[in-house]
């Protein structure tokens, strides 16, 4: 009998081509379950894409990542902005190993890319846990949609929700345990426990009960 020939396995790539990238980064999309997410991952491998595809065959690899920052601190973008940007890198990187269209070892070598040291303080006016407190103690809320709006805004401060996960919280999403509350917005399955005050959520969450508001 004849021998059958085996078929030899190709080797990942070291150049990623558009399509790879592309099928990459649907990879990484169908992962994130938040719309808000989608949409900033989206963009920020779209940046990557493009400027990846506008060197010369560059490989894949630690060196170009760190190339990548280095043109995005050029750029003067916040560290906050170049860590997210690195972040949706690092995804597609494991997404092409993943799929074996990249190496496993340049894909240990992307993940070890170290984002940018944020230095300095926050701008804009932050609440502390007590002005928070304060600020829900001071009002005084008597129809439906007060007690409604009260109630949001006790979530933002309790449970540090973005805005966007807590118009898309559902009765299920809020879980009762005892005196804390613990909340799931979809954030890559996060879970947000109401540790400033126990009680805010709570309280709130009688409010709009007894008050018959939605």
């Amino acid at each position: 009998m004849p021998k059958s020939k085996s078929r030899k396995k190709k080797p990942p790539k070291r150049i990623l081509a558009l399509p790879d990238l592309e099928h990459a980064k649907t990879a990484v999309l169908n992962t994130l379950s938040s719309v808000s997410g989608q949409q900033t991952y989206d963009h920020a491998i779209r940046e990557f894409v493009t400027w990846y595809c506008s060197e010369p065959r560059l490989a894949f690899n630690r060196t170009v990542v760190l190339r990548y920052r280095i043109h995005l601190e050029q750029r003067g973008y916040a560290p906050a902005t170049i860590n997210l940007r690195l972040a949706a890198v690092r995804r597609v990187a494991c997404e092409a190993a993943d799929a074996g269209l990249l190496s496993p070892e340049l894909a240990a070598g992307i993940r070890r890319v170290k984002g940018v040291r944020r230095i300095g303080v926050r701008l804009g006016n932050w609440l502390t846990p007590e002005q928070g407190r304060r600020l829900l103690d001071r009002a005084l809320p008597s129809t439906p949609r007060e007690l409604r709006d009260h109630a949001m805004v006790a979530m933002l401060i309790g449970c540090g929700l973005r805005r966007a996960e807590l118009l898309g919280l559902r009765l299920d999403s809020i879980q009762q345990r005892g005196p804390l509350g613990d909340c799931r917005s979809g954030r890559q399955g996060w879970t947000h426990p109401n540790r400033p005050d126990p009680n805010m959520g709570k309280d709130c969450g009688g409010r709009v009960g007894g008050g018959g508001g939605h």
